[in-house]
């Protein structure tokens, strides 16, 4: 493969047109002192410069086979051999660059490059479904150091064995959201209850939602649509752990979606923290909007994703975990100490496979 796909050589050429649009507006007077916008407009096009150097690359080289292939036709038999020797080389090296060229597209949905919102709650199961969040929290810890990333707590719900009715947090690093946005879903787990005296196998269950994380001036949100109450902070038992109202609890009216965050000492910290939620909720809506539009004209089912699949089964007694979606066992010890590559790996194929059906 020599050329590239109409559908995907118009996306690219898309892609040019907006990144000379981006850099026009970065050196421009008027965003000067709109560092919000700025740093919008920076993110997006650090996203799009690889792709579009990379594609620039390819029409260079596709040019300089078209010039030696007409050098085969021309009357300097010298030159035609030179070229007739350079072209099988130059074909294998184009052909490879047009399969990188795809790999690096199709792997840019526009969010992968962002941060993330990780929202983790308890279902079936009571303290041990709760004692499973925290298993959760702590294998995103691990697998978040272990690629560079930080996390940073926005609200908890403690119980008293230990365990996290919900936990949310925000995972910040590189290209977070490409990696960790097939943890959105249902997680189920087998195992004997640290509660459990004759020793049999509960099954529990917790939800995970990943939320890419997104900036203020992409989702603009009315204050007069906005009602904030505050609250005092509380621990495990009901307990409070904060002697004044600096939790924060945000209604956003027209959709209906309620956000909280009680992790900071500080009232309007709590607020940025809960808004930037807000506003990820309110992007995530609409991006599964579109996904269903596109699900209604393909006249096809798109789940994945969906908070209400169930896509890992992590079965303790037999150190055996199940990803649904892959339809594969992976060694449940090591992914539970944040070794969450093969699957992640193989998840990531599925969608490029995807996405390259969908042109």
């Amino acid at each position: 493969m020599t050329e590239l796909h109409p559908k995907v050589q118009q996306r690219l050429d898309r892609m040019v047109a907006r990144a000379q649009e981006l850099t026009a507006q970065s050196g421009s007077p008027d965003f000067l002192d709109q560092h919000e916008k700025l740093s919008a407009i920076h993110r997006e096009l650090g996203a799009l410069t690889p792709v579009v150097q990379r594609y620039q690359d390819f029409q260079k080289n596709t040019q300089n086979l078209t010039d030696n292939r007409e050098l085969l036709e021309g009357d300097d038999k010298e030159l035609a051999d030179l070229a007739r020797d350079e072209i099988p080389q130059m074909e294998a090296e184009l052909k490879q660059e047009a399969e990188a060229l795809l790999d690096l597209m199709l792997a840019d949905s526009g969010d992968d490059r962002r941060n993330c919102i990780v929202e983790i709650r308890a279902g079936t199961g009571g303290d041990e479904a709760a004692l499973f969040v925290r298993d959760l929290i702590a294998l995103y810890q691990r697998y978040s150091v272990k690629m560079g990333w930080t996390i940073e707590p926005m609200s908890s719900v403690p119980t008293e064995t230990g365990g996290f009715k919900e936990a949310t947090f925000t995972v910040r690093g590189r290209s977070v959201f490409h990696y960790l946005q097939f943890e959105s879903g249902g997680h189920r787990v087998q195992r004997v209850p640290e509660t459990e005296a004759k020793g049999r196998v509960h099954t529990s269950a917790a939800t995970v939602a990943v939320l890419p994380e997104v900036e203020e001036v992409e989702i603009k949100i009315d204050e007069k649509d906005l009602k904030m109450d505050t609250y005092r902070a509380s621990g495990a038992g009901g307990q409070h752990v904060n002697k004044t109202d600096s939790a924060v609890r945000i209604t956003h009216i027209p959709t209906g979606t309620v956000v909280a965050c009680q992790e900071e000492r500080s009232q309007l910290k709590n607020r940025n923290k809960a808004m930037s939620l807000l506003r990820s909720r309110i992007y995530e809506a609409q991006q599964r909007a579109v996904e269903a539009a596109r699900a209604a004209e393909r006249k096809e089912q798109v789940g994945s994703g969906d908070r209400s699949d169930r896509v890992r089964t992590y079965n303790f007694p037999q150190d055996r975990l199940t990803d649904h979606r892959l339809n594969k066992n992976f060694a449940l010890a090591q992914v539970m100490e944040g070794k969450l590559d093969p699957i992640i790996d193989g998840l990531q194929q599925n969608l490029r496979e995807r996405r390259i059906a969908e042109l």
